[in-house]
């Protein structure tokens, strides 16, 4: 894609500006067992096309240190993430620098897109990563981490805090346990 940087390297500056807007695809497949929903996609994923592609994000030793990975996987591992049952969309798929440059508006019109998705590779469960996110796409406030009492697609929702470092109050063995409890319940 036009404006990618090598997996390898650090996008620049201006690579980064450039990613602004930027999709991501959707990383899905048959036999998922998870599909976890982001809020959307960073600029550093932006500007490589891959989700959750800063290497020091703390999704990838959440996902080692929970049993979901055998392994702490690099970002480019598409297909070892694949074969471990896990797949991964956003509520937005738009790039910005931070969650907050979203409004109330667009993470509702991510619901439906979810919904769709779901429903037609029928992971055994959605994950939405990040409480304010999920709660404002949905409208439950009262929502807390873990299962919810609803389906999306057809599917069960597990709700997960976002594994972003702006996440302080949850370090990775709080955040080990809670995809744990998830990574169980989809055994």
């Amino acid at each position: 894609m036009p404006g990618r940087v090598s997996v390898a390297g650090r996008p620049t500056r201006d690579e980064l500006q450039a990613a602004y807007g930027a999709l991501v695809p959707d990383l899905v497949g048959p036999g998922l067992r998870v599909l976890l929903c982001g809020i959307n996609p960073s600029l550093w994923s932006g500007a490589v096309g891959l989700h959750f592609a800063n290497p020091g994000n703390r999704l990838w030793p959440t996902l080692s240190a929970s049993g979901w990975t055998s392994r702490r996987l690099d970002p480019a591992e598409t297909g070892e993430l694949l074969a471990a049952g896990i797949g991964i969309t956003n509520l937005v798929g738009r790039a910005t620098a931070r969650a907050d440059e979203l409004t109330a508006a667009e993470l509702r019109a991510g619901l439906p897109q979810v919904c769709a998705l779901t429903g037609h590779w029928q992971p055994r469960w959605v994950a939405f990563l990040g409480m304010t996110a999920y709660r404002t796409a949905t409208g439950h406030r009262g929502a807390v981490v873990g299962p919810q009492d609803r389906t999306v697609g057809g599917v069960p929702v597990w709700l997960l805090p976002n594994p972003s470092g702006l996440n302080a109050p949850w370090q990775l063995p709080r955040l080990a346990a809670a995809y744990g409890a998830l990574h169980d319940a989809a055994r």
